[in-house]
């Protein structure tokens, strides 16, 4: 498998104070990678490095072998690597529609006619097309997090990061949104997945890593790591 996403020995910090210490980590393309840890463990900074939204202080980034230190977000997004926040940062003033087609600016990478990608993701959530005039932030919880995973699949991501996906939500939502993410793995999109859920986690991706205080303590293959004694006292429950 080609690798897609490579950090060599990154480390970042926020105020002077260090976030992560000397990650190493690769995704291949088409793979679905897991990271877990604990709160405060470094995960959502480990994203942020890789999108562009915090520089690393030591160490590369690199993507498809292109060099991403230096590059401003919407540059990396262009190059194919889309975000769902944690927040979901679903805008309030625009319709489900109108929040879909904000992605397609980043969309420099690739020509194809959005409009096709649109009826796409239509056709996979029926329910999306009903409610594509009302406002986004109307939605329910489970709602908007799937607009958050469509708009950026408008952009045409090689590498998707997502950020907690299935936080503050239902089990019934967190199924309906693993469902959609495993559709979307499906269909050759690489995945890095932060998720406190491990059994969701572990079980929708090839591969996992587990951080503590910035760094990777335990790498593997997810169904190695859900029979680690350590990895299900902390995050199976078992």
């Amino acid at each position: 498998m080609d690798c897609l996403l490579q950090l060599r020995q990154v480390s970042a910090a926020y105020d002077g104070m260090r976030a992560l210490e000397e990650v190493t980590l690769e995704v291949g393309g088409g793979e679905a990678v897991a990271v877990l840890g604990a709160n405060g463990a470094g995960k959502s900074t480990l994203l942020k490095t890789i999108s562009g939204l915090l520089p690393p202080s030591s160490g590369d980034v690199f993507f498809a072998g292109l060099r991403l230190n230096g590059l401003a977000p919407h540059q990396i997004a262009r190059l194919g690597i889309l975000s769902v926040p944690e927040d979901r940062k679903i805008f309030p003033g625009l319709t489900v529609e109108e929040n879909l087609l904000t992605a397609v600016a980043a969309r420099s990478h690739d020509t194809g006619d959005y409009r096709q990608d649109l009826v796409q993701l239509y056709g996979w959530l029926p329910w999306l097309a009903e409610r594509r005039r009302q406002l986004g932030w109307a939605l329910s919880g489970g709602e908007q997090q799937m607009l958050a995973i469509a708009r950026a699949l408008m952009g045409k991501p090689k590498l998707l990061l997502l950020d907690e996906p299935s936080l503050g939500l239902s089990p019934a939502a967190s199924d309906a949104v693993f469902q959609f993410i495993a559709r979307i793995h499906a269909g050759g999109v690489a995945l890095l997945l932060v998720e406190q859920n491990a059994v969701y986690a572990l079980t929708g991706t090839e591969r996992a890593v587990v951080l503590e205080r910035g760094r990777v303590v335990l790498a593997g293959p997810s169904a190695e790591l859900r029979e680690q004694p350590s990895v299900r006292k902390a995050y199976l429950a078992v």
